[in-house]
């Protein structure tokens, strides 16, 4: 081999070792016999370097890649002698290799298991457990090679031609009549030889049989013998979360409703004997999350099996299906209102099916109506922020916490179908107790009682957000609490998030000021004020820009007797920040065209005299076109082509603003500007 060129190997070579070497392995890749070199390397161990073996290795693949077919079955053979000699030189290493060698190890033993398996090496993993026995070193590249197989044979997030898929298929289905029992058989040997003295090869093992069981017979692992074994791991810290995972996979595989609530039954049984179920005892936040996982595909495939029982019209047996779901609802309560969302989130799904299911039945019993109300309660609960929460530079915690909180909405909405009634009951009891106290309440006990006011909006939909005419005994209770949150004084809350859910409500619920119109100018106050385009926080005056400009447009026409006092309020916030002021302007160039489009539509659809509408369109405008005039003046000016597309981009925004003002609003707008 080309020994200056494999020097180019190593990270840290000169740039033209490094193409030296990108070239040589061009000129092997491309070389019929060139790999062979590279084969004999890996086969008597020539070199020690770390880079040069993986390079070798890199050849190798390209080789079974892309030229297997057209290799003579001599070469065919040396791959297979290669890999079986330097599997072997394994056995005997008192290191092992590193991590990244082994796995591209294992991934070329799976490129050429399939290539292989169904016509020149049928004995591929006889060959290797004969091999490796239980030697350490030699089983964890077993187990790695069994998981690059399922990559390439299994794993559905890859996308396959049909002829791949095909093959695939082939391969699964000769791996089940000739090999899987000696491969289980191997995993439960792995998993008992090593469970106590090498936890990370069990572990790998236990993600393999977790792997491999949704294609496999089941019976195989879900017997005595090896659920006992998996259970008894699931007691031993290194090894629990990967043995929880491993019967995940095992509940979660497709089979007969029947059949899948006896093994669900009995698992539960005995995780609840071995006191898993007494999770308040429990401390480590990261198993429970996967025990809560655990929980919640097992509550998932029970729900799936009452649902295809009841289909079938099995009343006997689908009612001891239902009776299975609701034996685990206090456990995914617990589970639910845990203090750490991780552990709460991966049990949502089991709750909205379970809610799902409630929502099947004619009638609710006493016990199901209580669950209906703890669930109510929990996610309440959850919604809210913590202290750690940082609302001025959110990053991915807080980015997780929005997304739960997205899942918490899902399980509110289901509520909302199943029993409207008593969710409305529940807000309004949980509001009413909130705004009441709001001086002295935590913010985010606040934000989280107008953030329920604010998700009843979807969860009981209305017709064009005519949540105010109808169910007299929505209407009234939602009205009662509109009229509360905007009288109560809670809009003056000093937290930002407060802040905005006060206006982010006043706005979805716009509706209710044509109803009580008399509480419009306190909302508008708050719009105008500190409270809202006047907040210290930029977040909030940019969102609650665009809020305005909704408020009015919905309620324009009852907007006529304070047209002038909004516009002279917003005068300052219309200004233009010229790029060489310095000065930071309470609003973005963005959240200003809202603010433009706002006042075009008090103005064109306010009840003034012609005139009157014509001079504040013109007092609107005016400033506009003179900006506009002397940039375009300037333009030719500037030197710089930095300045220049400063300049430029000035322009494009008065060019939108005068758009939005004029085109946005009504056709007959330009009537009353003659400049």
């Amino acid at each position: 081999m080309d020994e200056q060129a494999l020097m180019g190997l190593n990270p840290n070579a000169d740039a033209c070792y490094r193409q030296r070497a990108l070239a040589y392995f061009e000129q092997l890749k491309e070389s019929l016999d060139g790999w062979e070199v590279c084969a004999q390397a890996l086969a008597k161990g020539v070199y020690s370097d770390d880079h040069v073996k993986f390079f070798c290795f890199q050849v190798l693949e390209h080789q079974i890649k892309f030229r297997h077919g057209s290799l003579t079955a001599a070469q065919q053979q040396l791959i297979r002698d290669t890999l079986m000699k330097w599997l072997q030189a394994q056995l005997m290493n008192v290191h092992p290799e590193k991590p990244f060698i082994r796995n591209k190890a294992a991934q070329v033993l799976a490129l050429t298991f399939v290539m292989e398996y169904l016509t020149l090496w049928p004995k591929f993993f006889f060959d290797i457990l004969n091999l490796v026995g239980l030697n350490p070193n030699g089983v964890d590249i077993y187990l790695r090679t069994l998981m690059a197989i399922d990559a390439e044979v299994v794993d559905r997030d890859i996308l396959h031609s049909p002829e791949e898929t095909r093959r695939n298929t082939l391969i699964k289905d000769s791996m089940r009549g000739q090999c899987i029992p000696a491969l289980v058989e191997s995993w439960f040997q792995i998993l008992q030889t090593y469970q106590h003295t090498h936890s990370e090869l069990t572990c790998q093992c236990l993600e393999v049989v977790g792997a491999y069981v949704s294609w496999i017979d089941l019976n195989l692992i879900a017997n005595d013998r090896f659920v006992n074994l998996l259970l008894s791991q699931m007691s031993m810290e290194e090894l629990r979360e990967e043995a929880c995972d491993c019967l995940f996979e095992i509940v979660n595989k497709g089979m007969d409703p029947v059949d899948k609530t006896k093994l669900v039954e009995s698992l539960c049984q005995v995780l609840q004997s071995a006191g898993f179920f007494n999770i308040e005892q429990e401390e480590d936040v990261d198993f429970l999350a996967k025990f809560s996982r655990l929980v919640n595909g097992m509550g998932q495939s029970l729900v799936l099996s009452w649902t295809k029982l009841s289909k079938m019209g099995d009343v006997k047996v689908s009612a001891e299906a239902l009776r299975a779901v609701e034996a685990k609802v206090p456990l995914m309560l617990q589970l639910l209102i845990h203090e750490d969302d991780d552990i709460s989130a991966n049990i949502v799904g089991f709750c909205y099916d379970y809610l799902y299911v409630l929502k099947q039945l004619p009638a609710l019993n006493e016990q199901q109506k209580t669950n209906v109300e703890a669930i109510m309660l929990a996610v309440m609960n959850k919604l809210k922020y913590d202290d750690e929460y940082n609302f001025e530079n959110e990053g991915e915690d807080e980015a997780m916490f929005v997304e739960y909180r997205k899942q918490l909405k899902m399980l509110l909405d289901r509520l909302a179908q199943v029993s409207p009634e008593l969710l409305l009951e529940a807000v309004h009891r949980v509001f009413n107790a909130t705004m009441q106290n709001w001086q002295t309440v935590q913010f985010m006990e606040v934000e989280v009682a107008i953030r329920l006011l604010y998700m009843l909006g979807e969860a009981l939909p209305a017709s064009h957000g005519a949540h105010f005419s109808g169910d007299t005994t929505k209407t009234s209770t939602l009205q009662s609490m509109m009229r509360t949150l905007v009288s109560c004084g809670v809009s003056e809350y000093q937290h930002s998030s407060v802040t905005l859910e006060f206006f982010e409500t006043a706005v979805r619920y716009d509706k209710f000021f044509l109803v009580e119109p008399q509480h419009i100018p306190s909302v508008l106050m708050a719009f105008l004020d500190h409270r809202g385009l006047r907040h210290s926080s930029p977040k909030v005056r940019s969102r609650v820009a665009y809020l305005f400009s909704r408020f009015i447009k919905t309620l324009h026409k009852h907007m006529n007797a304070f047209i002038e006092d909004i516009l002279s309020r917003i005068q300052d916030l219309l200004e233009l920040a010229p790029p060489e002021n310095g000065f930071p302007a309470l609003l973005s160039s963005d959240d200003q065209l809202f603010m433009f489009e706002t006042a075009g539509v008090l103005i064109v659809n306010g009840e003034s005299p012609a005139e009157r509408k014509q001079a504040l369109m013109r007092s609107l405008l005016t400033p506009l076109m003179e900006a506009f005039r002397m940039l375009l003046a300037k333009l030719p000016q500037e030197a710089g082509d930095e300045r220049q597309a400063v300049l430029a981009d000035c322009l494009n925004i008065l060019k939108i603003y005068v758009y939005i003002i004029i085109n946005k609003n009504d056709k007959n707008t330009t009537k009353l500007v003659k400049l």
